[in-house]
């Protein structure tokens, strides 16, 4: 009877050390999971995807000041400056390609004019607009470049990735700046798999 009774309360023994063994393995293996990312589809942010990863700006164009704006755009306009005004929206894969673009005008001129960029989706639906108000110049479509002069006139609007230099070249103008051709040429230069610079290749 001893020896089954030792039999007995070892098998019990072996189950238990095993069951908790495997609990044990189990929540490793979820800790290891969940570190690397293999259950959190959303942890790896992707310039070419329609995923929302959070500020474009900060993420891929390595300027978080440009949102929030500085100012409206009914405050911008009173203030005998340019103005540029970008709709975009953090989950649109254009708008992600598109921002440091954004943020290599503002490098060059963001002391000169007033950069707005609005998440389009934050724009009010109303039946009509003020010329003062952002919804006016929303074109239905995400990135849109709107550029005004110091008058408040429309100079530029254009919806999709544009190049840098079809806006540089119309705040060229606008500042009375020589045309590219005329001035040291700037070229392209990556520095990583997201931004660019514009540098003197002379």
């Amino acid at each position: 009877m001893a020896g089954l009774d030792k039999q007995k309360r070892l098998a019990e023994f072996c189950q238990a050390f095993f069951r908790n063994g495997a609990v044990a393995i189990a929540g490793m293996i979820a800790v290891l999971g969940l570190s690397l990312g293999l259950w959190s589809g959303t942890a790896i942010a992707g310039l070419h995807d329609d995923d929302y990863d959070g500020n474009i700006f900060a993420l891929y164009a390595g300027n978080g000041s440009i949102v929030p704006p500085k100012f409206t755009l009914a405050q911008s306009l009173k203030q005998d400056k340019p103005t540029l005004l970008f709709f975009y929206i953090d989950d649109s894969r254009d708008s992600k390609e598109f921002s440091p673009v954004v943020s290599q005008l503002q490098a060059p001129y963001g002391r000169e004019a007033n950069f707005i960029a609005i998440a389009a989706d934050s724009v009010p639906t109303k039946d009509s607009y003020e010329k003062t108000e952002t919804g006016y110049y929303f074109a239905g479509a995400v990135p849109q470049t709107v550029v005004f002069d110091t008058e408040g006139n429309v100079v530029l609007n254009e919806v999709g990735q544009i190049p840098y230099e079809m806006v540089d070249d119309k705040m060229r103008e606008l500042f009375d700046l020589l045309p590219r051709e005329e001035s040291v040429e700037l070229k392209r230069r990556s520095f990583n798999e997201v931004n660019s610079e514009l540098v003197d290749e002379g």
